[in-house]
């Protein structure tokens, strides 16, 4: 296994007044080329900064980190502040969650994804406009030729979103991060988005990591599933696996509160009980034990002992208290007759 990027126990703090933010705190994984990782989790669980590590966009800020991050024989934690910018929208690549707030008010579309192709290729105005039109036109923008000279405010959610798909892809990058890229946006254009996505990472062979809340997306477009809760991996799984026989009660919550849109059903949706953790103060032990329904199953005090992320099944992760065999029996007696 060739894993294109490596996270090893990454740590992400911020010391404020009140305390100090463990936003990520001991958070590993792998992704290979050409394969996509999806990100869940609630607000709050520490998705959306651990793709700003990634990228390297928590320097100059007062977050400490630490742990390792392996962008191929590269730590992106030790690299110069020079190394990372010539990497950064060369080698990896980020779409935003706002595309209005991410790009330049003041600038055309087509100057702010030019300027991207400028920094990082040798190529004149004239060709690197050639190459933004195409890529407008790859995304899917009617009349790239007209639009390349227009404002983000002149175009619609779904066609900014297609143009930070095309500035993020400009330089054919090697690991493509999306945070949230459908969030806003109505059914149909997501559905194209997901699917313009795969159609692009088929062509370059990237690497995507797809961070979301939305369980669909990740069905529709993700080889393997993390899943964060108070800044921790609670399950890690291929998929299938995560949806067939998920293994962490968070999971179980996360599945029982989706609607179901190709059956009838009578029952109610059942939300997660309770609010997620605060980051300064985490409980002790499992930090989902206040929310947790099953902790009566539990082999010891979910209270007392953080428990380690250990493998369940085959590629298959889970960080919980509950003997596997007993969440098995839970999750076909109480929760899979619910899904």
């Amino acid at each position: 296994m060739n894993n294109f990027l490596r996270v090893r126990d990454l740590k992400v703090h911020f010391p404020t007044d009140d305390g100090v933010v463990k936003a990520v705190d001991g958070l590993s994984f792998n992704l290979e080329k050409g394969k996509t990782l999806g990100i869940v989790g609630e607000s709050g669980s520490g998705k959306s900064v651990t793709s700003l590590a990634v990228m390297g966009l928590h320097r100059g800020s007062r977050a400490q980190l630490s742990g390792e991050i392996w962008l191929d024989d590269q730590d992106l934690l030790k690299v110069s502040d020079e190394e990372l910018r010539s990497l950064r929208g060369r080698k990896m690549a980020m779409i935003f969650q706002d595309p209005l707030s991410a790009m330049h008010p003041y600038y055309t579309v087509g100057t702010q994804l030019a300027e991207g192709l400028l920094v990082h290729s040798k190529v004149s105005k004239k060709a690197a406009r050639t190459t933004v039109i195409e890529m407008l036109a790859r995304v899917g923008i009617p009349n790239p030729d007209k639009r390349v000279d227009q404002y983000p405010h002149e175009f619609s959610g779904g066609m900014r979103q297609r143009a930070m798909i095309a500035m993020a892809l400009i330089n054919n990058p090697e690991l493509l991060i999306a945070d949230e890229p459908t969030t806003a946006l109505d059914v149909t254009v997501q559905a194209q988005i997901l699917d313009l996505m795969r159609d692009l990472q088929a062509e370059f062979g990237s690497a995507i990591i797809m961070i979301t809340h939305d369980l669909g997306v990740v069905a529709e477009i993700a080889d393997d599933v993390l899943v964060m809760y108070g800044g921790k991996a609670v399950e890690y799984a291929e998929v299938d696996d995560l949806f067939h026989q998920p293994d962490h009660p968070y999971t179980w919550g996360l599945l029982t509160s989706m609607p179901r849109l190709d059956r009838i059903t009578q029952e109610r949706l059942i939300p997660v009980a309770g609010n997620p953790p605060s980051l300064i103060n985490i409980p002790p032990g499992c930090a989902f034990n206040p929310r947790c329904a099953f902790q009566e199953f539990a082999a010891c005090a979910c209270n007392e002992v953080v428990p380690e992320l250990a493998e369940s099944y085959p590629n298959h992760d889970s960080r919980c208290h509950i003997p596997v065999a007993t969440r098995a029996q839970l999750f076909a007696d109480s929760i899979a007759p619910r899904l």
